[in-house]
């Protein structure tokens, strides 16, 4: 409990100290003066005109409403007594809110301050604030006199009313207490307006060459020159002094409304999809109209024709705006645009009211910092969309880049596949033909050899040679043989060949095979079996031999067995040399199969044929 106490009292000392220390330091802070009245005279010498009658005047002072018609310097005189109990290094200061076009600061008759050219073309100080110090050496204690010589415009040759001659109400109060008002006021009327322009004047450029380059999308064009008109007509916050006259500088900035006009109408139809012949030949016309009737207008009429203007071109903003988004109120984009246009819409009355004196002008630096920052979003969006579209246009490119890889090789595959079937068609009517020669001719003359020859020798050679002939004609033909007829076939052949030569001979082989086989496997595994019978006949010395033909493992097997000698070294040699054996093994491997001889002296002869179906016949 004691130490509760004791930390609660040692808080309560704390709070206490901090209480004095704030009543203390207000004590020691000078009350801010505010000056609302001053007496005015006009006057272009460079001291209060004495000679001339005195008004006294309300400030803030503006020229548009007190007098329109007034151009030249105004002198205003106001009294205030100095403040007792200044801190050092803390002086008095004066802060003008706002001043148009520029001024000259006077304390008792000596010039503290000039904002520049007094003389036309005078220095533009209307957005600039100024903080204006009060040397002590000369305040005098039983009062002071303040005169400030504004040079201004008047309200008809100035294409608004906030650039027309004026002064704000006068703050006098020490430097720490009006400094953070001058740099509040610098920031909202001077230094975020230019970050923003600047912004708006590269982003504009950017999305200026966008659109240019890429025509179908010619409302990011559009956009880039409406950013870029922005900042220039926010130009004059840079550059305070212009070597041209008021009326001439007031002239390019209401033709550049025009030309933002245009380029925000074009902008809003063509970002919904719309485009109108009539409104694309009106636009530019307009710009070359309102620059005739500025002209015309002069000096006298030019703030009423300006105002007749921002009327007309208001209207066709706000009408494009409802086109835009009445058209794309189905998109997701709506969702930002329409509070942007929103926000722009509130801006403009903002400064409608402002030009008919019913908001004050703080509000008018608002809505001209609303309107860029609007400006930015959009923008920023817009760069958004577009590098979304240029990722699915690549997306797109490299899908159809692969596509064409694909249809390429498709079409190169295709192309081998046709030359392939013309170079098999052009054999195939070349073999045909061949086929019919080697019919019609030489099997014509082989068989007449065979009817007439007086030799058994000759007809019998020339009956082999018939044979040999109609099955190469067979190959030639390419007609696929079912594996049945080719077994009845081989077993006739085979049966009859081992009859005439004594031998004994057995067939054993399925009756009905689905299978059929090529004519070039039928060829070939016929050559094989004719070879592998007459070695047979010729060599092995047997009685019998046996033929075995089946099906295994979806292989065609071809097995003869003899029960003769065998196969010696010197007959096994003489095969070789006849090309006996060699070309059975040969023929084999032609057909992605194998023959196996197995012999051995005394043992008879085996001979294993195997020929894969799937590369050896075709579908039935």
């Amino acid at each position: 409990m004691r130490h509760l106490s004791s930390l609660l009292r040692g808080l309560a000392l704390a709070v206490g100290l901090a209480l004095l220390t704030g009543l203390a330091h207000a004590q020691a802070q000078v009350p801010v003066q505010r000056i609302t009245s001053a007496v005015t005279a006009p006057g272009a010498g460079q001291q209060f005109p004495a000679a001339a009658p005195p008004l006294e005047v309300a400030l803030p002072d503006e020229w548009a409403r007190t007098r329109p018609g007034f151009e030249g310097s105004l002198w205003y005189r106001a009294r205030f007594l100095a403040p007792a109990g200044l801190a050092e290094g803390d002086p008095l200061v004066l802060h003008i809110e706002q001043v148009c076009s520029n001024l000259e600061v006077y304390l008792n008759g000596h010039l503290l301050h000039s904002g520049g050219r007094m003389n036309p073309p005078i220095t533009n100080n209307c957005n600039h604030p100024q903080l204006v110090t009060l040397p002590t050496t000369l305040l005098l204690a039983e009062g002071n006199v303040l005169d400030i010589r504004v040079a201004g415009h008047a309200k008809a040759g100035s294409g608004s009313r906030q650039r027309a001659g004026g002064l704000s109400a006068l703050n006098i109060g020490s430097l720490s207490q009006l400094a953070p008002v001058q740099a509040r006021r610098t920031a909202l009327q001077v230094t975020a307006p230019q970050a923003v322009s600047a912004t708006l004047l590269l982003m504009g450029g950017f999305m200026f060459v966008l659109g240019f380059i890429n025509r179908r999308e010619s409302h990011l064009a559009y956009f880039g020159a409406l950013c870029v008109g922005w900042a220039l007509v926010n130009l004059r916050l840079w550059m305070r002094d212009v070597p041209l006259g008021h009326l001439a500088v007031e002239f390019l900035v209401c033709s550049l409304l025009g030309f933002i006009t245009w380029a925000a109408v074009q902008f809003l139809l063509r970002y919904a999809g719309v485009r109108i012949g009539w409104v694309d030949r009106a636009l530019p016309a307009q710009c070359a109209l309102l620059a005739l009737s500025l002209l015309a207008a002069g000096s006298m009429h030019f703030n009423a024709v300006a105002n007749v203007w921002y009327a007309v071109m208001s209207a066709q903003v706000v009408a494009a705006s409802v086109v835009h988004l009445k058209r794309r109120r189905h998109t997701r984009s709506v969702w930002l645009m329409a509070p942007l246009l929103l926000g722009v819409g509130l801006a403009g009355l903002i400064e409608l009211a402002v030009q008919w004196g019913r908001a004050p002008s703080v509000l008018a630096h608002l809505a001209e910092l609303l309107v860029p920052v609007a400006f930015v979003l959009v923008g920023l969006r817009l760069v958004q969309q577009h590098g979304h579209a240029l990722h699915q246009a690549e997306q797109g490119k490299l899908q159809l880049e692969q596509r064409v890889r694909e249809a390429t090789a498709e079409i190169e595959r295709n192309f081998r596949q046709l030359s392939e079937l013309k170079v098999e068609q052009v054999t195939e009517r070349e073999r045909k033909r061949i086929a019919a020669d080697l019919h019609d001719d030489l099997g014509a003359k082989l068989l007449t050899i065979v009817h007439t020859s007086e030799s058994e020798r000759i007809s019998t050679l020339a009956r082999e040679a018939l044979e040999e002939m109609r099955l190469s004609v067979r190959g030639l033909t390419g007609k696929p043989v079912r594996l049945a007829d080719a077994l009845g076939d081989w077993r006739a052949e085979v049966i009859a060949r081992l009859g005439q030569a004594g031998i004994d001979g057995g067939w054993d082989a399925p009756e009905d095979l689905p299978q059929t086989l090529s004519a070039r496997a039928y060829v070939q595994t016929t050559r094989i079996l004719r070879e592998a019978t007459s070695n047979v006949i010729k060599h092995s010395g047997a009685s019998s031999c046996n033929v075995t033909a089946g099906i295994a493992d979806g292989d065609f097997q071809l097995i003869v067995q003899d029960n003769g000698d065998g196969i010696s070294d010197q007959i096994d040699g003489r095969l070789d040399r006849g090309h006996g054996l060699a070309s059975m093994k040969n023929r084999a491997k032609q057909l992605q199969g194998q023959c196996l001889v197995e012999s051995g002296p005394g043992y008879g002869t085996v001979i294993r044929l195997t020929v894969p179906l799937d590369r050896a016949t075709t579908p039935s």
